[in-house]
């Protein structure tokens, strides 16, 4: 642990300066536990709060202590989302972050960052979930992960080893980034367009289209299978929204579409690509998780102050 973290000087200014100095990483850690950027901004917020009250003197590790409870809040969160999301209209999708800022959000590497990955996670009760982030993403130690979740050492590694192996079966080897880049450069350059023919060409046999519109008129309730039926949803963007434009984002470490029209996100679209081309696109048009989005951008990184 850096050393600047074990300071624990009585002032609210040195706590503010701890406190930032973690808090990418504590943001990290809600956001792939929790697949909502807004959430995990609410528990930063908690984080902190909760931080100018403790006795900062007792403390000998800022850096685990604040991660301990930004993990345990998270947990707590994801508990009561299920619940909701239970009620949600359609397919629930993660809220997408932009890394352009952070491209690792905080991690000591990208894992359990792309959005399908994420979305494996949410099918993992919210313990497992957090075992495999400070594992996979964070490398964590597992005594230090027994200890933020309460269990013993053996018992971390083995929630851990399911997790990995729930992963491991449902996710595909990533290709290259430049073919994914390429692949979404083709998808975006006919969707722009409405050309069908040309939209199938980028796509595996097998593809998979999500929209999350929780309820909008006119979104999908159901996953859309197939590349032919695939392009011509994808195609009909063009005449739902006749002005937008269209762009390459990064999105969750990875290129995807952001369709931007008068001036506001309308639809931002995750790509997943495969061996025989784009297998997944997993369209976010419910304006609550576009704002939030947008918000990301501007996300603190650890060099603006605590507030």
């Amino acid at each position: 642990m850096d050393e600047r973290l074990r300071r624990t000087g009585d002032s609210l200014d040195e706590a503010a300066d701890v406190f930032q100095e973690v808090r990418p990483r504590l943001f990290g850690v809600a956001y792939r536990i929790l697949g909502s950027v807004s959430e995990a901004e609410d528990v930063v917020q908690d984080v902190w709060e909760r931080w100018q009250g403790t006795d900062r003197s007792a403390v000998q590790d800022p850096g685990a202590f604040l991660a301990t409870i930004a993990t345990r809040l998270a947990i707590n969160v994801a508990q009561s989302a299920r619940v909701r999301r239970e009620a949600y209209v359609g397919p629930w999708l993660p809220e997408p972050v932009d890394t352009g800022v952070d491209p690792q959000v905080g991690a000591e590497r990208g894992e359990a960052l792309e959005t399908a990955v994420l979305l494996v996670l949410q099918k993992l009760n919210p313990v497992e979930r957090a075992a495999y982030v400070l594992r996979e993403a964070f490398d964590y130690s597992y005594g230090e992960i027994a200890d933020m979740l309460q269990l013993s050492q053996a018992n971390a590694r083995q929630v851990v080893s399911r997790a990995r192996k729930r992963l491991t079966a449902e996710r595909r080897e990533p290709v290259e980034a430049a073919q994914h880049r390429r692949l979404v450069e083709a998808f975006v350059a006919a969707a722009r367009h409405g050309d069908v023919a040309a939209l199938e060409s980028v796509l595996s046999a097998d593809a998979v289209a999500y929209a999350d519109g929780n309820g909008m008129r006119g979104v999908a309730r159901v996953a859309v299978v197939g590349a032919e039926r695939v392009a011509r949803v994808s195609a009909v963007a063009h005449k739902f929204f006749p002005r937008a434009e269209y762009g390459v984002v990064e999105v969750n470490g990875r290129p995807g579409l952001l369709l931007v029209q008068d001036g506001a996100a309308v639809a931002l679209v995750s790509v997943t690509v495969g061996p025989d081309g784009i297998d997944g696109l997993y369209w976010v048009l419910a304006p609550e998780k576009l704002r939030a989005y947008e918000r990301s951008a501007h996300r603190p990184t650890g060099r603006s102050q605590a507030s």
